[in-house]
């Protein structure tokens, strides 16, 4: 886990394991079950990562040999948000292991002409401004749709927000840095740049075609 860019608030999680399941993923010739297995694998350890800064407080607990005090998580309440639809890729690999979390969905469609989001769903839950908000999206390219993901978690009182993706363009960063500098985003891959479609280079295609085989 390294800072991008001398940014603190960018972190790239370049474990092995993400890196090499990631090539995987990238391969045109992977199957829609491979790249589905593989984004839940990756979602799972870029939670890891994620919530490594989690408080933890010790309780007392009574293993088979002793009384002792051992770390539990703080009663942090935690919200994952898919940015509909690829990111419920991610969103069921966090699920694994994070069960109790609940879970928020914004739909949001990129306007092929001018390529701004477009919201078509929102649902979220009452009390997500009491929680942990981790806004899940597997491909931050133009920067769009999160700044509008992130302005809708915002608009309903939560203040502590994370966002995760799988692949980053250097331009969607700096847009979501640039609209929502008390968010950290965590990546698993920085690429070259966005072609003329708005698409990430070398990336993988579209995520969401690729996740539910509708290429």
């Amino acid at each position: 886990m390294t800072v991008y860019a001398g940014d603190p608030g960018v972190i790239l999680v370049d474990h092995p394991l993400v890196q090499h399941k990631l090539t995987i993923m990238r391969k045109k010739e992977t199957s829609t079950l491979g790249f589905r297995r593989l984004l839940g694998e990756i979602a799972m350890l870029l939670a890891y990562e994620v919530l490594r800064d989690v408080p933890t407080e010790l309780v007392e607990i009574e293993t088979p040999i002793k009384t002792c005090m051992m770390p539990q998580l703080a009663g942090k309440k935690l919200c994952l948000v898919s940015v509909l639809r690829a990111g419920d890729g991610l969103l069921s690999g966090m699920l694994d292991i994070l069960p109790a979390a609940r879970v928020g969905h914004v739909g949001l469609y990129r306007d092929p002409a001018t390529l701004q989001a477009v919201e078509y769903f929102l649902k979220l839950p009452r009390d997500i401004d009491e929680r942990m908000a981790i806004v899940l999206d597997p491909m931050l390219a133009t920067g769009n749709s999160a700044v509008a993901a992130v302005n809708k978690v915002k608009q309903a009182g939560c203040s502590s927000i994370k966002f995760v993706s799988l692949l980053s363009a250097p331009e969607g960063i700096a847009t979501l840095r640039k609209a929502h500098p008390d968010v950290t985003v965590y990546t698993a891959a920085v690429d070259e740049c966005l072609n003329d479609h708005g698409y990430i280079v070398p990336g993988l295609g579209d995520a969401g075609d690729r996740l539910f085989g509708t290429k």
